[in-house]
């Protein structure tokens, strides 16, 4: 009974932790405006244990931007990124932020808004860079 337990607690947790790898890696930012590629985001989980995200390319001709910290401070919870927040480069701004993972696209829809609720505000879609 022992064993049969540890196998399901080690299930339950190779679950958790492949659902939460799918945020980690380099993804490709769209612009919700242009609908054009913007830059490229490395999301990574720090040793705090919560997820962050690095500006490390740009399609544009301004390189200024790479290496600034995009997204910041998001936890694990409930099947998405939350409690966090992103920062627009273009505009300067901080916003609360959402981020989940869109399983039929294999993409990330990046939900940032003036409000901890998420009701004004933009999404966008960033793209698993191959």
């Amino acid at each position: 009974m022992k064993k049969f337990v540890l196998a399901i607690a080690m299930l339950f947790c190779s679950m958790c932790l492949f659902a939460q790898s799918q945020f980690v890696g380099q993804w490709t930012t769209i612009d919700d405006k242009t609908k054009e590629p913007a830059g490229v985001v490395n999301i990574y989980q720090g040793e705090d244990g919560l997820y962050y995200g690095k500006l490390i390319d740009t399609y544009g001709a301004d390189k200024s931007k790479i290496g600034t910290m995009i997204v910041k401070g998001m936890k694990y919870e409930d099947g998405k990124l939350t409690g966090g927040k992103v920062y627009d480069p273009e505009s300067g701004n901080t916003y609360y932020c959402t981020i989940k993972y869109n399983a039929a696209e294999k993409a990330l829809n990046l939900r940032g808004s003036i409000d901890k609720r998420g009701l004004l505000g933009r999404t966008q879609t960033w793209i698993k860079k191959q």
